[in-house]
């Protein structure tokens, strides 16, 4: 019965998808001055049914996560993605943990933002706030048709088996119930900052209100990308067991694109409500974020990768979601063709200003996404033409690196520009410090390590970065500095960090493979690490070999390290689980493998120097972002109320 009662809920959903639109594109289509009653009638009704639509999706969410939390196995979503021996965190987790219960989470987000919108939102005029709500509902109810017609999680199966097929071993993780639903809320967040662009252009309102509307929308969304691409990273580094925090993956970099590009969104949107500035650049990258969001859905669900992290889908529906794409980006396209004329020029400013940096800070977003989005696409394009090849890190190191360092070199200077216009001799004045710090930096990293220039770069330009970014807060008074300009602060201080983790892993890493007896003593950077042996473990739905490694450091006390070879029956799966030790300075990383010939058993050993400073820095990006909309929400609360 609760399978009947999500799937009418689902209906409904849909229902009031459409009718939202209806009515709202009703009452837009009159233009009159002043609105006859019936049309403010139905401008009034939009915001309820906008509401009624986010409660009844969320419903049938919450009928999926029960029928798995009770291993329904008449469901057939459920008996082909869990098993009842399963502990329950995974259980629930694997609502999510497929295609079509990963969709119903993308729509139920989806709507609850129409109804956010609906509820909260107070900035905009009453035209434009229902055209908003009006593509809110149409990029929905194409979801929903995707989800009853081609993705039913609802489906039952007759006769229900005695047990589940389970769920893919390497999803068995807390990641999964922590990393997709933080990346959906900032994938589907970029879905509202798209359907406000649309709403401006439909009714000729592109101006600051509008992007003071938008604003924290598009930075909530940025925090839980930030937080979902982080986590991920740490994921698939302790998980896959190949020692990596990035492999340039086309899924990783799925989630990497509408990242790139609702940053420069948030920069943009940020001066358009500030100073009035860059209004088509607003627009246009509201439409390309969200672009990017669905250019994503389609790879990870269209059945064309290949990959861990990707959904084995048949192409047809990866055919609907390329239809919906084409739909709603080409359409919005469009209309931004169409009515880019009527979007007025904003505030001027000089190219030596804040605005200037900002500009230049978008131009070089967007040409690393241009080059993340070809290298991810090219394979795919060239396979549909008989020739297989593949594009792996080398490309995207080698291609995005440099960029990546002119970026952070604009993020350097740009928050010690002035507004509107400065002088050069000033700037370099203000520049002088971080410079010269970052070129000492250059000249030790150099000295003391032979890697590439790449990473010496990244550590002298991330240590420029870190100083430059604090220099905003020189001459403040902390408790009247805007819990905004701490937010700035504190996300670039986070980016700095990052790229000294990345920077440093690249440099330092030392990595040992060998064949270990019992007794046997290896060195890997400044550790020795015993092979005592392995023995059987048994976990709440696995068996699994343990290796024990005695491990000390200098003349410091011993500890363990236990990595394993687990192997999962339902489905049937053989995993590597790393063991790591975290320090101060870095992370010693364990993996076990296989017998060789000689009764030896495979170990693989990494001294990562300084590597936990990638999750750190984007763990501090992340809460940059958090403050930042903490402040601008309280002050937005303040001017109302004034």
């Amino acid at each position: 019965m609760i399978a009947e009662i999500g799937l009418a809920a689902l209906w409904l959903a849909a229902a009031m998808a459409l009718l939202q639109l209806a009515m709202a594109a009703i009452a837009l289509s009159s233009r009159a001055a002043e609105p006859p009653p019936i049309v403010r009638d139905l401008l009034s009704a939009v915001r309820p049914v906008a509401v009624a639509q986010a409660l009844l999706a969320t419903g049938a969410f919450a009928a999926l996560v029960a029928l798995f939390a009770r291993t329904d196995l008449s469901v057939l979503l459920v008996a082909q993605n869990s098993h009842s021996a399963k502990p329950m965190l995974y259980k629930v987790a694997a609502t999510w943990g497929n295609h079509e219960g990963s969709m119903l989470l993308w729509i139920t987000v989806l709507a609850a933002a129409g109804g956010g919108i609906a509820l909260f939102e107070r900035m905009l005029a009453v035209r434009t706030h229902a055209a908003t709500l009006a593509a809110q509902g149409a990029i929905a109810a194409g979801f929903y048709a995707f989800l009853l017609f081609a993705s039913n999680p609802f489906a039952r199966l007759s006769p229900a088996p005695r047990e589940g097929l389970g769920l893919n071993p390497l999803l068995q993780d807390p990641g999964l119930a922590f990393h997709p639903p933080t990346l959906y809320l900032g994938y589907v967040g970029l879905s509202v900052a798209f359907s406000f662009a649309v709403g401006a252009l439909v009714t000729r309102d592109v101006g600051r209100d509008f992007a003071r509307a938008m604003r924290p929308w598009v930075l909530g969304a940025w925090i839980f990308l930030t937080i979902g691409i982080t986590a991920g990273s740490y994921w698939a580094y302790y998980e896959l067991g190949w020692g990596g925090w990035w492999f340039w993956d086309p899924v990783e970099n799925a989630s990497l694109m509408p990242w790139l590009a609702a940053t420069a969104l948030l920069h943009s949107v940020t001066v358009l409500a500030t100073r009035d500035g860059l209004r088509a650049w607003t627009v246009m990258l509201s439409v390309v974020a969200f672009s990017m969001s669905m250019v994503g859905t389609f790879l990870v669900r269209s059945g064309i990768l290949t990959s861990v992290h990707a959904f084995a889908v048949d192409p047809t529906r990866g055919g609907f979601i390329l239809a919906l794409l084409i739909l709603y980006i080409g359409g919005a396209l469009a209309l931004f063709a169409f009515r880019v004329g009527t979007v007025r020029q904003g505030a001027l400013f000089e190219p030596v200003s804040r605005e200037g940096g900002l500009v230049l800070n978008n131009l070089l977003l967007s040409v690393i996404l241009g080059i993340v989005l070809i290298g991810t696409l090219y394979p795919l394009v060239a396979e549909a033409f008989g020739v297989q090849l593949s594009v792996g890190p080398p490309f995207f190191n080698r291609a995005a690196g440099p960029i990546a360092l002119i970026l952070v070199a604009a993020m350097t200077i740009g928050p010690l520009l002035r507004w509107r216009r400065d002088h050069g001799l000033s700037v370099l004045r203000r520049v002088a410090a971080p410079g010269a710090i970052a070129l000492i930096v250059m000249v030790a990293a150099r000295a003391v390590t032979d890697a590439g220039w790449l990473p010496v770069l990244g550590l002298a330009f991330a240590t420029g970065l870190a100083v430059a970014s604090v220099l905003p807060l020189v001459g403040r008074k902390p408790w009247r500095t805007p819990l905004a300009i701490y937010g700035m602060v504190v996300a670039h201080l986070g980016i700095a960090v990052s790229l000294a983790g990345m920077a440093s892993d690249s440099a330092f890493t030392a990595e040992r493979l060998v064949a270990a007896a019992p007794g046997e003593h290896h060195a890997v950077g400044p550790f020795d690490v015993r092979f005592d042996g392995i023995r059987p473990v048994v976990g709440d739905n696995w068996s699994a070999v343990q290796g024990r490694l005695t491990v000390t450091r200098g003349g410091g006390r011993p500890f363990v390290l236990r990595p394993e070879q687990r192997f999962f029956a339902n489905p049937p799966t053989e995993t590597s689980e790393a063991a790591l030790a975290t320090f101060w300075d870095g992370q010693l990383y364990a993996v076990l493998g296989r017998d060789d010939v000689g009764g030896r058993r495979q170990l693989r050993l990494w001294w990562k120097p300084f590597v936990t400073l990638i999750w750190a820095g984007g763990g501090m990006i992340a809460l940059g972002g958090l403050l930042a909309l903490v402040g601008r929400v309280r002050r937005g609360r303040r001017k109302a109320a004034a």
